[in-house]
């Protein structure tokens, strides 16, 4: 093939390139454009849940009888590293609706701080004080709110085999003086009902 022959094609392909994207410019611009009869439509507010890839996660909540806990597949967003993701299960936990007939395990109105990860299988989930001050009192109140949080991440995320939960940045011996909380625990199969 010449140089002079090869020109030509290049030129005649960006031509063609070139038109095509003024055809679709157009085409765009004409099917977005209201017409005079249309109403107007108000945009449609897309919930976290709807943007961007998920997970099916295994979110915990408090059984009907209130004894055990009882999972839930819920999605959850997925993250791009496993520190992100646990954070992103511990915030799902803290802000999902449990389906009927369960109720929370963990207080409304807790914020997370920050997600550690050891890379020796521990975890470390850092909490503000409203999860001890909104905990309603009781042993096994504290119980549910405490393997709710183990337990989302040792069972959604493999490298979690134990969880530390700090509140405010600091380690604590229990949240009401009922679970020891002075090292990561596991999860407890025996408070977990299968549905």
């Amino acid at each position: 093939m010449t140089p002079r022959r090869a020109a030509t094609l290049v030129a005649a392909g960006a031509l063609v390139v070139g038109l095509g994207w003024l055809m679709f410019s157009f085409l765009e611009r004409r099917l977005s454009a209201p017409t005079p009869d249309a109403e107007p439509v108000a945009p449609v507010a897309e919930t976290p849940a709807a943007v961007g890839p998920h997970i099916a996660a295994m979110l915990y909540f408090v059984s009907e009888d209130g004894t055990l806990l009882e999972g839930r597949s819920m999605d959850v967003p997925l993250r791009d590293s496993p520190a992100a993701q646990a954070r992103a299960l511990i915030e799902a936990q803290l802000a999902a609706t449990p389906p009927e007939p369960l109720t929370r395990a963990v207080p409304e109105g807790v914020s997370v701080r920050g997600v550690f990860l050891t890379g020796r299988d521990d975890a470390y989930v850092d909490l503000d004080g409203t999860f001890v001050s909104a905990l309603p009192g009781g042993s096994h109140n504290e119980l549910m709110a405490t393997y709710a949080i183990v337990s989302v991440l040792t069972t959604n995320l493999t490298p979690v085999a134990r969880v530390q939960i700090l509140i405010d940045g600091r380690e604590v011996e229990t949240l009401t003086g009922h679970v020891d909380l002075r090292e990561p625990l596991r999860k407890n199969e025996g408070l977990i009902r299968v549905p």
